[in-house]
């Protein structure tokens, strides 16, 4: 008899393997072709005994074929889905909880997880969140609620202004929101008629004016509140009043009190630590280890949020971990040198802080330095380049 292969068709109906034995092994094979039995994968293992495949049904309708005979059947193998579902019905929590699973496998990647906004600028995260949220997405929507993502990129373009385009895509269970706003020249300050007049007592070192008229020039010592560059323009009878633009920098002189301890107190790190871990929901988490006042007088903590994720998608589930390291603090003696350069480094900084940043320190000369009480005393006169306009709005005059 013809081999036959075992396919899926056969899987699915259930095939059981047999040895047959008994001296009509030739007789049966031939009573089983002529009744329609399939013989699956044939084989003669030894003299008098046959081996192959049948499937379920063709193993009942073998048995009269077999008592005919006088041959032996013995099962050695069962495979196929009504096993398969025979075994798992013996198992009918391990099944349902299978059932179970898969439900909520389906359920939970149905729902939205995530939200992500990409490219705006001007619009804030907030106004773009709660556009969307009008249009029925947002955090735990189901999927198959949400209207196609071409209507709601749509939707989303009108309800948010200043939007030349929106799209939104969906990948599992992140959305993402991509913004790109129109393009809107910088609207330009109107200004009044005014003078740009000094703030400080300096000496002139540079002035540029690109509107108005200046009136003092290069190496001028000026005081302040006279005029640098005049926002009147023409002469006697016949004059316009514009706001004078430009940039005057000359040389201003600070004089500093300066107090440097000879004692500083530094912050070290003795090495000893602690960990404390937090389970985290969305926006919520629970200490589930490290209960108790930490073993530190002082310390600090660090913390480290880990996320679970699922093919690239990050869920809103996790855990944080809070490292505390022991900290102590230790006093660190200064010479008298090195508290006077701090000193100064310190006066330096807060010169240039309230200068501006294009502020230049040319010179510094130091006018009186002592050392009392564990502290360095010093009186610092600083030679500063920096911008020393102020605005002086121009008054109309009444009938004008």
């Amino acid at each position: 008899m013809e081999r036959v292969k075992v396919t899926w068709f056969h899987a699915v109906r259930g095939c059981v393997t047999v040895r047959i034995a008994g001296s009509g092994t030739e007789r049966l094979l031939s009573d089983a072709a002529g009744d329609g039995i399939e013989l699956l994968a044939l084989r003669r293992t030894s003299p008098g005994e046959i081996e192959c495949i049948v499937t379920v049904g063709d193993f009942f309708r073998l048995r009269p074929h077999l008592r005919r005979t006088g041959c032996r059947l013995r099962i050695v193998g069962k495979r196929g889905l009504p096993f398969q579902l025979a075994r798992i019905g013996r198992r009918k929590f391990f099944a349902a909880g299978l059932v179970l699973f898969f439900i909520g496998l389906y359920l939970l990647s149905s729902l939205i997880w995530r939200i992500e906004i990409e490219g705006n600028e001007r619009l804030t995260d907030e106004q773009i969140l709660a556009a969307a949220r009008a249009e029925g997405l947002h955090v735990f929507q189901w999927s198959f609620r949400l209207p196609g993502a071409e209507e709601l990129s749509r939707r989303l373009n009108t309800a948010l202004p200043g939007t030349a385009w929106v799209g939104v895509e969906k990948r599992g269970t992140l959305v993402t929101i991509r913004i790109v706003e129109t393009t809107e020249p910088e609207p330009r300050t109107l200004l009044s008629p005014r003078h740009l007049i000094a703030k400080e007592d300096a000496v002139v070192t540079r002035i540029t004016a690109t509107r108005g008229r200046p009136v003092v020039k290069k190496n001028q010592r000026v005081k302040k509140g006279d005029v640098l560059i005049s926002g009147i323009l023409g002469g006697d009878g016949l004059h316009v009043n514009v706001p004078a633009e430009g940039t005057v920098r000359g040389l201003v002189w600070h004089e500093y009190d300066i107090t440097s301890p000879l004692v500083r107190k530094a912050k070290t790190y003795t090495g000893e630590r602690r960990t404390v871990w937090h389970a985290v929901l969305g926006d919520r988490s629970l200490k589930v280890s490290g209960f108790g006042e930490p073993p530190f007088a002082k310390y600090e903590s660090v913390l480290r949020q880990e996320n679970a994720a699922w093919r690239g998608i990050v869920l809103p589930i996790g855990r944080i971990r809070e490292t505390q390291l022991e900290v102590t603090f230790v006093e660190r003696r200064l010479t008298e040198e090195e508290a006077a350069a701090e000193g100064l480094l310190q006066a330096r900084a807060d010169i240039l802080r309230k200068a501006g940043a294009d502020a230049v320190i040319r010179a510094e000369k130091i006018l009186h330095r002592k050392t009392e009480n564990g502290k360095v005393y010093m009186k610092v006169l600083f030679e500063v380049e920096q911008s020393i306009t102020d605005e002086m709005p121009l008054v109309q005059p009444q009938g004008e």
